[in-house]
C-alpha cells in the first residue's frame, strides 16, 4: 500500500506542477451586456498597444478602444462584410502600429490602423492555400509574415504580408493529437526569439514550433495528447495564447475559467481566476493581453466585461 501511495504521489507531482511565481491580484473591471459605448455582446479578443486596450466586441461587430483604466476612448467597425465592417471579430494582435483582426464569419484577416482606418484584407472562404474557414487568431512573424489559425481547416497558415501562401502546420481538414497535428486551433503568438506558440484548442494543449517549422515541444495534461482537466498546467479548451516581452506564455483556459502563465519552455508558473461573476472571477476567460509593465487584461466572455490584473510583489 505504501508503494502504491508513493507511486500515485510521484505521478501527481510529475503531471500537476506547483506554482513557481507570486499570485496575480485583481485590480478592476469594466463593461456589461449591451451595445452602448463601453458595453459588450460576447467580447472575444483583446490587444494592448502603448496606453490603449483594444477589445473585439464580436456580436456588436466592432472594436472598442479604452485607456488602461477602462475609460472608453473610441470605437470602429459595424456588422457586415464590407471594408471596415466586421463579422464576429475574434483574437486580435497589434504589430508595427497596425491592428490585425481575425474575422470568424467573414473568413478573412482585416488590418486596421490603430485609429480604426481600414487598410487591407487578406484571405477568402475556402480550404485552399490562403483561404480560410473561420479563422480565430492571427499573429505576425519577425519578417512580417502572417500566421493564421484556420479553425475548421485544422491548420495554421503562414502567409506573406500580402497574403501569398508560404506553408502550413497541420493537415487540411484532418484532426490529430500527435505532435504537429491540430484539433480546432484557436490562436497563435510569436515569442521574442521567433518561436511560434499555437493554442491547439480542442486538443487542450499548446504546441511550440521553431521559426523553421520544427516542433519544439507541447504541453497541457499528461503527455499533451488531448487529456483535459482542472489541474495546474492542464487545460479545458485553450482559446487564446499571448506572449509578453520576457517570453512568458499566457493561455486562456476557457472552461476552467482562468488564465495560466508558463515559461517559454512550458514550465507552469502560476494561474489566476475562478468561475463566477464577482470581482476576480470569470465566466469563461476567452483571451488575455499583457501591457509593457506586466499588467494583464482579460476578456471575461460570459460576464461581458474586461478585467485588469497585476502580479503581487515577490514574497508579498
Amino acid at each position: 500500500m505504501l508503494v502504491l501511495i508513493a507511486l500515485i504521489a510521484a505521478g501527481w507531482l510529475a503531471f500537476v506542477p506547483s506554482a513557481q511565481e507570486p499570485p496575480y491580484e485583481f485590480v478592476s473591471t469594466w463593461g456589461d451586456k449591451g451595445s452602448a459605448p463601453g458595453q459588450f455582446d460576447d467580447p472575444t479578443g483583446i490587444a494592448v498597444a502603448n496606453d490603449e486596450v483594444f477589445v473585439a466586441d464580436s456580436r456588436n461587430g466592432r472594436i472598442q478602444v479604452f485607456d488602461l483604466d477602462g475609460r472608453h476612448k473610441r470605437q470602429f467597425g459595424a456588422p457586415g462584410s464590407g471594408p471596415g465592417q466586421l463579422g464576429r471579430p475574434m483574437n486580435l494582435r497589434v504589430h508595427d502600429g497596425r491592428l490585425y483582426v481575425a474575422e470568424y464569419f467573414n473568413d478573412r484577416i482585416q488590418v486596421f490602423g490603430l485609429d480604426g482606418t481600414p487598410q487591407r484584407t487578406i484571405g477568402k472562404p475556402g480550404n485552399g492555400p490562403g483561404e480560410f474557414s473561420a479563422p480565430g487568431g492571427v499573429t505576425v512573424a519577425p519578417n512580417g509574415d502572417l500566421l493564421v489559425t484556420d479553425f475548421y481547416n485544422q491548420r495554421i497558415q503562414q502567409l506573406t504580408a500580402n497574403g501569398s501562401f508560404v506553408r502550413q502546420w497541420g493537415t487540411t481538414g484532418q484532426i490529430g493529437i500527435r505532435g504537429g497535428e491540430l484539433n480546432y486551433p484557436t490562436d497563435a503568438a510569436v515569442g521574442p526569439d521567433g518561436t511560434l506558440f499555437v493554442a491547439d484548442g480542442y486538443n487542450d494543449r499548446i504546441q511550440a514550433f521553431a521559426p523553421d517549422g520544427t516542433l519544439l515541444r507541447k504541453w497541457g495534461g499528461p503527455f499533451a495528447i488531448n487529456i483535459f482537466g482542472p489541474f495546474n498546467g492542464w487545460f479545458a479548451t485553450v482559446t487564446n495564447v499571448t506572449v509578453d516581452g520576457q517570453g512568458h506564455v499566457f493561455a486562456a483556459d476557457f472552461y476552467n475559467h482562468r488564465i495560466q502563465k508558463f515559461a517559454p519552455d512550458g514550465t507552469f508558473l502560476v494561474s489566476f481566476g475562478a468561475k463566477g461573476g464577482g470581482p476576480g472571477q470569470f465566466n469563461y476567460a476567452i483571451a488575455a493581453a499583457v501591457a509593457d509593465d506586466g499588467t494583464v487584461f482579460v476578456v471575461d466572455f460570459g460576464n461581458n466585461r474586461v478585467q485588469k490584473w497585476h502580479q503581487a510583489a515577490s514574497g508579498g
